[in-house]
């Protein structure tokens, strides 16, 4: 059945090809996190195992309502590893960074996530996509509020 929603199929097109670049950060963004919950060591050990382990389930959430949103517009969520590789922003990281290193790795991961989300808002503006603009509304107030959060664990 068609999908009259007020928006072309082109338009819903580009903004769902949008969201698969955010779905993919977000999904790179989740397993490095849980990556770094699994291999963090140091005296802080405590502490960002279980920061990590609160990033990484509310990005697994995440990355559902950025998938349905794709759906509802109309096409398929991309759900490949390769997909996600070659459509992040976010680099994968080899080895086991110290703890002060991933954190700032983190950083530039979330911050990566937030220009992702905010390239989409002069498409969604242009074609009154609200529902996608709250949506990325929503997401970019999550990672500001993350990278601060992990940026004020580092030195001065």
């Amino acid at each position: 059945m068609a999908i009259d929603i007020g928006i072309s199929e082109g338009d819903r097109k580009s903004i769902a090809d949008g969201l698969s670049n955010l779905l993919s950060d977000t999904y790179v963004l989740y397993l490095k996190t849980h990556n770094f919950h699994w291999n963090v060591t140091g005296p802080s050990f405590r502490t960002l195992h279980l920061m990590f382990e609160e990033q990484y389930n509310e990005l697994a959430l995440a990355v559902d309502s950025i998938a349905e949103r794709i759906r509802a517009l109309g096409f398929p969520a991309p759900g490949t590893y390769a997909f996600y590789a070659e459509h992040s922003s976010i680099k994968e990281t080899q080895g086991v960074p110290s703890a002060e290193e991933m954190i700032k790795l983190l950083v530039d991961g979330q911050e990566a996530v937030v220009r992702t989300a905010r390239s989409l808002f002069p498409l969604t503006d242009k074609v009154s996509d609200e529902p996608t603009a709250d949506l990325l509304t929503q997401r970019m107030q999550v990672h500001e509020k993350t990278a601060w959060m992990l940026r004020s664990l580092l030195p001065q």
